[in-house]
């Protein structure tokens, strides 16, 4: 057998994909600040008064799940309570909770059961009771109580007890800036196109100052793994999902913040229960049946920092997080496998799907491989060490440069970093994370497609820490 021929194959082979892999990431920012300049250009800050007169908004339906969520979870309800918006609902799905958090919306919101008769459009786990508000204040709250199902059943109960036409789906640990739905609803408006989902951007929220449900004062945390993350959050959101929304090749819409057509939603059958990736398997699910039957319609996606999250901060936490976002890709790319390739899906089957079975979903298992390869070199003694640091200089500084850029971005468009000193820390970290931050998650992503093979279907205890501020942080 001709090993250096083998080598020599293997060598260029993991060449060409990264070649590929980057030159998509440029295509990806130059997409992206298009995008940006043309949405500041065409969207001049508006009267949130005005808006908030107009007889035209269609109401909305929050929908959060909440499971052990004690520590965030009065705090981000009053968040919801002080939303900017005409007419909308609150909807809390308490997923069979272990800790207080039932107990705490209760004592908090003043919850009593309200007996009235629902129906279940799609079928969830038992609901123990609906609670509506005696206080005047909170009249637009409810409260479901039902036996654990995950946050997929949980969304379902939701959409089933919840009265409007759309439905805006978020993560309990989330804060929403104050206009978020008066922006998020803005594509489904005046559209000539049936407009099926809507997303906007996620901002990281530790650290922040935060009163009484709002954000007062934007801070950058200390810790270097929440940094790292406003970083991949910077590029996944302003040089990712900006590109694939102006090449209508939206795949994934954040779990933790979008809004939905509630009867395509119900039509399609609700969020699937069985896999860990619900929010990216239900928009593709329902980006594949409008193609399906040929009916015209869109997907919008608001390049504004629209809500904000806690991210994790310990490694095992975070482990737990990026294990099962893999193992969700994995499950939707099989589950719609059908769309791969296929032109009757046009974007979504020649560009969107195939991008992200290999560069979403193979990535990490390619560069686990190309690290082994690496180390198998070494071993055998073939190891050419000057065209390895070459190689590992040009991945290394590419990295760091698209995190830079990524940062620009963010101080082009929305300024959320205003103390330079913010800045100067956010691209120091930039020069760490490839070293420390991406094989952490790479390992991660490896670890979840082992799981997915030995039939993990879990989500994992994601533990937090609260949002509250930390001078009148709660017990």
């Amino acid at each position: 057998m001709n090993y250096d021929l083998l080598v020599d194959i293997a060598s260029w082979l993991f060449l060409i994909y990264a070649v590929v892999i980057s030159s998509g990431y440029l295509f990806a920012a130059v997409f992206s600040f298009l995008e940006i300049k043309e949405y500041k250009r065409e969207n001049i800050p508006t009267d949130d008064v005005t808006l908030l007169q107009s007889t035209s908004l269609p109401p909305i339906s929050v929908l959060a799940p909440a499971y052990n969520e004690e520590a965030n979870v009065v705090e981000n309800v009053k968040s919801l309570l002080t939303v900017n918006y005409p007419s909308y609902e609150i909807v809390v799905i308490n997923d069979g909770s272990k800790d207080n958090t039932l107990q705490r919306l209760i004592d908090t919101f003043d919850l009593v059961k309200d007996e009235s008769l629902r129906y279940n459009s799609i079928p969830t786990k038992e609901i123990r009771g609906v609670y509506m508000s005696t206080h005047k204040a909170y009249k637009n709250l409810t409260v479901i109580d039902k036996a654990n199902g995950g946050k997929a059943d949980a969304l379902n109960a939701g959409i089933n007890n919840c009265k409007h036409d759309l439905i805006c789906c978020i993560d309990v640990d989330c804060i929403l800036e104050d206009d978020a739905l008066l922006k998020l609803v803005n594509p489904f408006l005046n559209n000539e196109k049936t407009v099926i989902a809507s997303g906007g951007i996620i901002r990281v929220a530790n650290s922040c100052i935060i009163e009484d449900g709002r954000i007062i004062e934007v801070r950058l945390p200390d810790k270097f793994l929440a940094r790292a993350q406003i970083l991949e959050y910077f590029r996944a959101f302003l040089m990712g999902r900006m590109a694939w929304s102006r090449l209508d090749g939206l795949l994934l819409i954040s779990g933790a913040f979008g809004m939905f057509n509630k009867k395509i939603a119900i039509e399609v059958g609700g969020y699937n229960t069985k896999t860990v990736g619900e929010d990216m398997e239900l928009l593709v699910r329902m980006r594949r049946m409008m193609r399906e039957k040929k009916e015209a319609y869109t997907v919008g996606f608001i390049p504004d920092p629209l809500c904000w999250t806690e991210v994790p901060q310990q490694w095992k936490v975070l482990h737990r997080q990026r294990n099962r976002w893999t193992r969700g890709t994995m499950e939707t790319l099989w589950i719609h496998r059908k769309m791969l390739f296929n032109p009757r899906f046009k974007v979504l089957g020649m560009l969107s799907t195939p991008y992200w079975m290999f560069f979403e979903w193979l990535a990490p298992i390619i560069e686990f491989f190309g690290v082994l390869f690496i180390v198998l070199l070494y071993v055998l003694g073939r190891l050419d060490w000057t065209i390895f640091f070459s190689f590992f200089a040009v991945v290394y500084f590419f990295s760091v440069l698209y995190s830079i850029t990524a940062i620009f971005f963010e101080e082009y468009s929305f300024q959320q970093y205003k103390k330079p000193k913010y800045i100067f820390r956010l691209v120091a970290t930039a020069f760490a994370e490839p070293l420390l931050y991406h094989p952490f998650v790479m390992w991660a992503a490896i670890k979840g497609n082992i799981d997915l093979i030995r039939g993990k279907n879990s989500w994992g205890t994601m533990s937090r820490t609260g949002l509250a501020n930390p001078q009148k942080k709660q017990v």
